[in-house]
């Protein structure tokens, strides 16, 4: 039987490349964002699948994806949660509180809205459980210059996933962490020119390619519900990340 995956963000980047590699390996995927025209895009790559478009930040829409989710398909075995957003680097005191309100909206509060979701699908259904995997980064553990809403964000979603595994426990859900550095994408293509340093400096930085992440997400989605990555970090190799500040 086909295990079912959700990806949120699934229309582009990571997200894409993720439910990708999912459907490549028996997986039944739907693939959610706020644009159906890049979900069916993703859809009809994949050659089966489901794109459900959906605002992760409205409560509302997110019961209703799940809820058509237990309908359409009658479970969900595995959530990346990976969508999210970020605003241009500045020094906190130059940072608008409503972009600092922007990036926790989506990447907390969506982040919450998505998991809390699917947790209630995995808890309810027979037999019961399922893998939370949320989509963190190197800021969850140190930041770059002038990221103070991206960072935060970020530590926040590893405190969540702590709370999560500890709560997934009692009904065989469990939760882990990916944390990603450098993949090359549109948001990345800019470090080839240079990427502000933590001593000042402005430095091009060593980028990978997305399928090692997807390959990273198959191997955490995969394992057996008795097994967990609980924080995996997947970064280019010579990116500077140990060390970092």
């Amino acid at each position: 039987m086909s295990r079912i995956a959700l990806v949120t963000g699934g229309g582009s980047g990571i997200g894409k490349a993720c439910a990708l590699k999912l459907a490549e390996n028996g997986y039944t995927v739907v693939v959610t964002g706020r644009r159906q025209d890049a979900l069916d895009a993703t859809v009809a790559e994949m050659g089966a699948g489901h794109g459900m478009a959906c605002d992760v930040t409205d409560a509302g829409q997110v019961d209703a994806l799940y809820a058509r989710i237990t309908k359409d398909l009658g479970r969900l075995d595995v959530l990346f949660n990976n969508a999210g957003n970020n605003v241009p680097a500045a020094p906190i005191g130059d940072i608008p509180p409503e972009d600092f309100q922007k990036v926790m909206n989506v990447n907390i509060y969506g982040a919450f809205l998505c998991a809390r979701g699917a947790f209630n699908v995995m808890r309810a259904q027979d037999p019961q459980g399922g893998r939370i995997i949320n989509n963190g980064s190197i800021s969850a553990a140190v930041p770059r210059p002038g990221s103070s809403p991206y960072t935060s964000s970020k530590h926040a979603i590893t405190g969540m996933t702590r709370s999560i595994s500890l709560d997934g426990r009692p009904f065989n859900i469990a939760c882990g962490q990916i944390d990603i550095g450098n993949t090359a994408s549109d948001m990345t293509a800019r470090m080839s020119g240079g990427v502000p340093q933590a001593d000042g400096t402005m430095k091009p930085e060593p980028v990978m390619g997305v399928d090692n992440v997807a390959n990273a997400v198959l191997h955490m989605a995969d394992l057996p519900l008795e097994a967990n990555i609980q924080f995996m970090t997947i970064m280019a190799t010579n990116m500077p990340f140990i060390g970092r500040g």
